[in-house]
């Protein structure tokens, strides 16, 4: 039979935290640490202003960039978190819809793309999938930014540095002054920032610090789906300064032919969403990292994470390899991600706590029981 496959989708798998999700479906109540979402709904005063907004016919298309009075809410946050006199906002379908929109607009074959490893999973197969080569630098053992090896690592095809903090899948944030020093590597060789911060509003021990602040050539990737639980909204958007306005225009006209605009009746209920106090719903997460934490410290090498709601500890030692060890946990009923998904080793493994404290605590006793054999 003829290959009818384009080239492109041989550079990458199926996402191995879906092949996860999937086989979660098919066993019977599960300990499921697999899947990176809010086990929260989404609260009362959110979904009413959406289901408003539908039942008053606003469902048409927004325009490109969307509704001018979300981006008119956004563009003095972006302000003020970034000093950017005049800020450019568009609303993407979620963030991964601006990761996508930025990549198309940015790599060319044979691009190079410093990505710190351990590292979400999209980034590498969409910078493969464009041709592009991903040059990885090594975050192990404490997954803080190795400035020092992405200057060693930047060369004179570099066009992108990837940054994301709070980190999926190590929880990492990193430190003002390590994020300062990459924005001067970026800034002394003219190479664009982008940065994923997806996860700022689950950041439990530091105050949250972004590349943007820095450098004004900083693409700043924001979104709503993890914050507030409406990640089947994809509700998300990209900011950048003046200086990158023709980026941002690349990015809208590539987004014209592929997502049109971001959905329209979830924009409408952006505004509502922002001024909604979400501190107990991040205290609870708090809570439950510190109560996963606790429990695998004394069996697992383990660093408790700063931000996200995601855990990476260190396979145990009698595991020839991370992905051995999610074979038998997944066969002991519980749903973990072995790290090779995210990081060119397979030493670690992921866990998600978005879920009950039951569930973590059976969990914890699982994993335990099967770390020391």
């Amino acid at each position: 039979m003829k290959n009818y496959l384009a080239e492109r989708t041989k550079v990458v798998d199926a996402s191995g935290i879906r092949k996860v999700f999937a086989l979660g479906a098919t066993l019977k109540d599960p300990v499921n640490f697999s899947i990176g979402q809010p086990d929260f709904d989404v609260p009362d005063p959110i979904k009413e202003v959406a289901i408003q907004a539908i039942r008053e016919g606003q469902n048409r298309y927004s325009q490109t960039a969307g509704e001018d009075s979300v981006l008119e809410m956004l563009r003095p946050r972006v302000k003020a978190e970034t000093g950017w006199n005049n800020p450019q906002v568009m609303l993407t379908s979620g963030v991964t819809g601006g990761l996508l929109l930025a990549f198309m607009a940015l790599i060319n074959p044979g691009d190079e793309v410093i990505i710190p490893d351990p590292y979400f999973v999209m980034y590498k197969h969409l910078v493969r999938m464009l041709g592009g080569k991903c040059v990885f630098v090594d975050c192990y053992p404490d997954f803080s930014l190795p400035v020092e090896k992405i200057a060693a690592a930047v060369t004179d095809k570099t066009k992108l540095i990837i940054l994301n903090s709070p980190n999926n899948p190590s929880g990492q944030v990193y430190s003002a002054q390590d994020l300062k020093a990459v924005a001067e590597i970026a800034q002394k060789r003219d190479i664009i920032l982008l940065s994923d911060e997806i996860y700022e509003m689950y950041n439990y021990e530091r105050s949250q610090v972004s590349a943007a602040t820095y450098y004004d050539k900083t693409v700043l990737l924001k979104g709503f789906g993890k914050s507030y639980g409406i990640t089947g909204w994809r509700m998300g958007y990209t900011a950048c300064s003046e200086t990158l306005k023709p980026l941002m225009e690349a990015m809208l006209m590539i987004q014209q032919y592929t997502f049109v605009c971001a959905p329209m009746p979830f924009q409408l209920a952006l505004p509502t969403a922002m001024g909604y106090d979400m501190s107990t719903y991040v205290q609870a997460y708090r809570n439950k990292r510190d109560l996963l934490y606790e429990g695998l410290k004394g069996t697992f090498n383990v660093r408790k994470p700063i931000g996200a709601f995601y855990m990476f500890p260190e396979k145990p030692e009698r595991y020839a390899t991370a992905t051995d060890f999610v074979k038998d946990a997944i066969a002991h009923n519980v749903l973990i991600i072995p790290g090779n998904v995210f990081s060119e080793r397979d030493t670690h493994f992921r866990m998600c706590f978005t879920t009950t404290e039951d569930k973590i605590r059976q969990g914890v006793e699982i994993l335990c029981q099967l770390a020391k054999g």
